[in-house]
């Protein structure tokens, strides 16, 4: 019962954040263009089904996403597990320190590889199931005429999100300040753009954008946040927070180095292939 009551105040939330959108839309429909909408009656039924399909898509992320996000970054975290997971002559370099009579272990941010791990497998997984991300590498294909592979497209931005997320876990465990990886990150973005092929560069950077979607933003927002949590000595607010940052970065990155590498090695199989004439001519 209380499931059912929450789930009706989160469906009014959304009717009510759904409806500025609705009336914009009508508005322009009836007072700009000033002609009916075809087909209101199915409209209308799509409309409903959207802001029905949110309000089950918030309330799962209330009751199933945030707190598994939560719950594996606190229990890939915890010392137990930690002092289970290292090497016997690894744990003795572990330091100590005693605080108000209570025994608080600091560990060595070498000692949270699953967490590394985690973030990079979460990462690849949601980047792939991403909806818009498909959407995106469809309409690139068709485009490009096929140039543009879809698999390709959507594993060079997996890859980029799951590295991003994987050393934004890093940087959240040493408690490096955020601006100097971002910073970092767009210099190498700049220098790339200046070098990559014309035709993948507006594509590398919408993909950037796609990827912070349905999927990606729930999980990696409570790994962040539940992380920073569980680490000794970090605040959920300051350090919890910027990991989102790293799935939006990296995946420009990571395109542009796919595009790259896809140019050499285009230009090498066709000078192997002009050698390989040549000889046969002579």
């Amino acid at each position: 019962m209380n499931e059912l009551i929450k789930f009706f105040w989160t469906f009014l939330h959304t009717i009510t954040d759904v409806l500025p959108i609705a009336g914009i839309i009508f508005g322009f429909q009836f007072l700009v263009i000033r002609k009916k909408i075809p087909n209101l009656k199915r409209v209308l039924t799509g409309f409903f089904y959207v802001i029905f399909g949110l309000a089950l898509f918030l309330q799962g992320l209330e009751d199933a996403l945030f707190p598994i996000g939560k719950l594996m970054a606190a229990q890939l975290t915890d010392p137990e597990f930690i002092r289970q997971s290292v090497f016997a002559s690894v744990a003795k370099t572990i330091p100590e320190t005693i605080a108000q009579g209570a025994q608080i272990i600091e560990f060595h941010w070498s000692q949270y590889f699953w967490v590394y791990i985690f973030a990079f497998t979460i990462g690849f997984s949601t980047t792939i199931a991403e909806p818009s991300l498909l959407a995106v590498a469809i309409k690139a294909n068709e485009v490009s005429g096929g140039s543009i592979g879809i698999w390709g497209l959507r594993i060079a931005v997996a890859i980029g999100v799951a590295f991003g997320i994987s050393l934004g876990s890093w940087r959240i465990v040493t408690g490096l300040p955020l601006h100097w990886f971002i910073i970092s990150g767009y210099i190498i973005v700049v220098i790339q753009t200046l070098y990559s092929p014309k035709l993948i560069i507006p594509l590398a950077y919408d993909s950037g954008g796609v990827t912070t979607s349905t999927v990606t933003v729930p999980i990696v927002a409570a790994l962040g946040i539940g992380l920073a949590t569980s680490v000794p000595g970090r605040s959920p607010l300051i350090d919890g927070f910027g990991l989102i940052a790293f799935a939006s970065l990296f995946p420009i990155i990571s395109v542009l180095a796919y595009a790259q590498l896809s140019e050499w090695y285009g230009k090498k199989n066709t000078e192997q292939f002009n050698k390989v004439t040549t000889k046969k001519r002579e």
